[in-house]
């Protein structure tokens, strides 16, 4: 593309994956993690998630807004580092997920973002009916009070049967979850996530055009996952170029291509497409960083205008 990246996207950053020592909410170092992310002019939005310390976010806050980023709030660590579920089938332990959601719907509006986003938990095939109930009613709820603050709600994508196990799942019943949501809640959307796509056995094109009307935000990212004996099996998001890895330039370029093709590159309003990317074992995070940049503006450089 003759045309820079940034006039259709927000190219961000998922800084608890990149940095993955502040997904608990706690790193005495996250706030110098995120003016790594502010300082560095290629990206035009961070996400963020759950940052205990009220004095740091609201340093953080104050961060953002300076270095005019697009704020985004990834809620997943607060179930994935806690073990809850928003389609637990036990109503307590349901409610528990939800009430820490809600508060970060309000943590995600005192640093600047306009929205939230989540992740569906562990299910078993025999139940999975009510599992999607319990999932309604967790959303709907979310989607009820982030409304009162003009903010969205967003489901991640994740795979159903390999590490997260989430409920959602396959594009088709994915697809069909935000249907029946969007009937009854405009504020609500899907995030999916390239890293994701091999993991649920389908391909870029299939997702992208199966969910269309519902996606509002992109992630892209790697992952091992055809051999269950390779280092790093599961959902790791390692780093591009990692052995057995399933996605690089090749597949990026794969995938901006179908989002080009499915009208995904408004450049009045462009969409945030954020790395997700981590370091593995010893790793350096800034290294992995730049190589994912590399190969972001290597597969852009080659997309056809």
């Amino acid at each position: 593309m003759k045309d820079s990246i940034h006039k259709y996207y927000q190219v961000g950053l998922i800084a608890f994956m990149a940095y993955p020592g502040i997904m608990k909410g706690d790193h005495p170092d996250t706030l110098e993690y995120m003016k790594k992310i502010a300082y560095d002019d290629y990206f035009d939005a961070v996400e963020t998630t759950w940052i205990k310390d009220p004095a740091i976010r609201k340093s953080a806050a104050r961060l953002f807004d300076e270095s005019h980023m697009k704020v985004c709030y990834g809620a997943q660590p607060r179930l994935l580092t806690t073990g809850m579920n928003a389609n637990h089938l036990d109503e307590g332990e349901r409610l528990k997920a939800q009430a820490s959601l809600l508060e970060a719907i309000d943590e995600a509006q005192e640093l600047g973002a306009k929205g939230i986003a989540f992740l569906s938990g562990k299910w078993k095939p025999e139940t999975k009916d009510e599992s999607l109930s319990q999932l309604f009613k967790t959303t709907r709820t979310l989607c009820d009070y982030a409304k009162t603050k003009d903010m969205m709600v967003e489901l991640e994508v994740f795979d159903y049967d390999i590490e997260k196990a989430s409920l959602i799942g396959p594009a088709p019943y994915a697809a069909q979850f935000a249907a029946e949501m969007r009937t009854t809640h405009q504020n609500f959307g899907l995030v999916i996530d390239l890293s994701h796509i091999p993991m649920t056995y389908e391909t870029p094109r299939f997702v992208v055009r199966t969910l269309r009307p519902y996606i509002t935000h992109l992630h892209i990212g790697n992952t091992v996952c055809t051999d269950p004996a390779a280092e790093g099996y599961g959902d790791q998001h390692q780093r591009f170029g990692f052995p057995c890895g399933s996605n690089d330039t090749e597949q990026v370029l794969d995938f901006l291509r179908v989002l080009k093709e499915e009208g995904f590159m408004d450049a009045s309003d462009p969409m945030v497409l954020s790395f997700e990317v981590k370091p593995w074992k010893d790793e350096d995070p800034d290294a992995v960083v730049a190589g994912a940049k590399r190969v972001l503006n290597r597969a852009w450089a080659l997309l056809e205008d």
